[in-house]
């Protein structure tokens, strides 16, 4: 069996200082790597909910949340987690203007479709009916999402996933038995949800199942998947209490809380795990980021 290593993208404060990075050879036990403190910092505005994807290329490709209200999200590349392309950002929600954030993006790449399908959370009034109310300050997130092969050429943003209630941090994987999980929270706050729950599909671009019952408390948020041997875990930012926890699964149906045996690097907020093999990780020299804050 190849040897690997998880790779943990996250921020920690505000997203003001950057993403930071942490690894694992075991799911559970999570260190900051020697050498490296903030990565990659952001040029402008805020790096937020960083999702990182190891692309076909062999390059990393970074996503982000540039600020609480914006209509873009941020984009860099780097060939080996030290040096980064120039921050760009992607102005998603450019052609509706009403658009109140975008955030929490993710994406995989569809091999299929050879293109990288990214998606988001954003409220956009004037699209769709909102559920005043059920929400702080009246947001009503649906899914959005574009495709682009280059990262220079997008199609036009569409909704994506739509479960009838304001919903964020949507993340997608395959599972073993080759089905399609989408897991998500449950934005709402009257009536208090705030939990994650599950669906199920036979396409990453749906359609998707009604969702499950929450297999999470209320006031998590962030969910981040990793897939060992049999098991599914998923790690979620339990915000409130500022620590993470993480819950395991061989069915989606039966759930095992593992949050007494991880540990995470402390204040670390809201990421995404990659697997990388231990030589591809072995390429990669941390160095410390110039002008990084302190902790």
């Amino acid at each position: 069996m190849t040897e690997r290593v998880f790779v943990f993208a996250y921020f920690t404060d505000n997203g003001q200082h950057g993403m930071r990075l942490a690894t694992s050879r075991d799911g559970l036990h999570w260190k900051d790597i020697p050498g490296f403190e903030f990565v990659i910092s952001p040029e402008k505005g805020l790096m937020r909910d960083p999702f990182l994807l190891l692309g076909p290329d062999d390059s990393f490709h970074l996503i982000w949340t540039t600020n609480w209200q914006s209509q873009d999200i941020g984009y860099a590349s780097s060939a080996d987690l030290v040096n980064w392309s120039d921050q760009r950002r992607l102005p998603v929600m450019a052609d509706y203007p009403s658009t109140r954030n975008c955030w929490a993006p993710e994406m995989i790449f569809d091999e299929q479709a050879n293109e990288y399908f990214i998606y988001w959370a954003s409220t956009v009034p004037d699209f769709y009916p909102k559920n005043k109310g059920s929400s702080e300050n009246d947001y009503d997130h649906r899914m959005w999402s574009i495709t682009t092969k280059d990262f220079q050429t997008f199609s036009k943003p569409k909704v994506f996933f739509d479960p009838g209630f304001n919903v964020i941090d949507i993340t997608l994987l395959k599972t073993p038995d080759q089905k399609i999980r989408l897991i998500g929270k449950d934005e709402r706050l009257h009536p208090e949800k705030k939990n994650l729950f599950v669906c199920e599909a036979e396409s990453f671009r749906g359609p998707f199942s009604t969702p499950s019952t929450p297999f999470t408390k209320s006031w998590v948020e962030g969910p981040a998947t990793l897939q060992i041997g049999e098991w599914t875990y998923v790690y979620f930012d339990v915000y409130r209490k500022k620590r993470y926890e993480a819950k395991r699964t061989k069915d989606f149906k039966i759930w095992e809380d593992v949050s007494s045996q991880v540990t995470f690097p402390h204040g670390a907020r809201h990421g995404s795990i990659i697997t990388l093999p231990l030589t591809r990780f072995n390429t990669i020299t941390p160095r410390p980021h110039e002008n990084s804050p302190s902790n």
